[in-house]
């Protein structure tokens, strides 16, 4: 992959914990592309359930992910580029994302165990996101393998690795 994403779409994803927002705004750099931390895109409804432990619906999700599909859209429909971060669990979500990019989209998927997820999520400080939804987010995970437009990338590494191997994996859908 070239050193610009103009006009390229690209939803990091995974569940939380995985990253995403780090490899997004360091991949967003790499490619001089705006980043938007999907989080702040929830409606405060969402929010709340999920800081008092309650998952999310399909139902809550929907707006959401409009949202977002609006986003990918609006930049794209401008001839930009554009990384967003977003959990994408579900493949009729990134279907309903793919959709709103025109097909225009590629996703960035964080795999890493339980294990160091779980880590991961205890070690942040001022998330809203407990440790105790992992279980029902990685319950809800449709796993993109063979999805069309998707590099699996391992956590279990430094976060430069995880953005080298991001950028390679998007080089070779190319």
């Amino acid at each position: 992959m070239d050193e610009t994403g103009a006009g390229q779409a690209i939803i990091v994803m995974g569940v939380s914990g995985c990253g995403k927002s780090s490899v997004g705004a360091l991949l967003a750099e790499r490619l001089s592309l705006p980043f938007i931390e999907g989080d702040v895109l929830h409606p405060e409804s969402n929010v709340k359930k999920m800081a008092e432990g309650t998952p999310l619906t399909d139902e809550d999700r929907w707006p959401w992910l409009d949202i977002i599909g609006q986003e990918l859209s609006a930049a794209l429909s401008r001839g930009e580029g554009i990384i967003i971060s977003c959990s994408a669990l579900k493949k009729i979500y990134r279907d309903h994302l793919r959709k709103a990019a025109g097909g225009r989209l590629s996703f960035v998927f964080l795999e890493g165990t339980p294990e160091l997820l779980a880590e991961r999520m205890g070690a942040r400080k001022g998330h809203f996101m407990p440790t105790s939804l992992l279980t029902s987010q990685l319950a809800t995970l449709e796993v993109p393998t063979g999805e069309l437009g998707v590099v699996t990338v391992s956590i279990d590494q430094a976060l430069e690795g995880i953005v080298e191997d991001a950028m390679r994996g998007m080089g070779e859908l190319r």
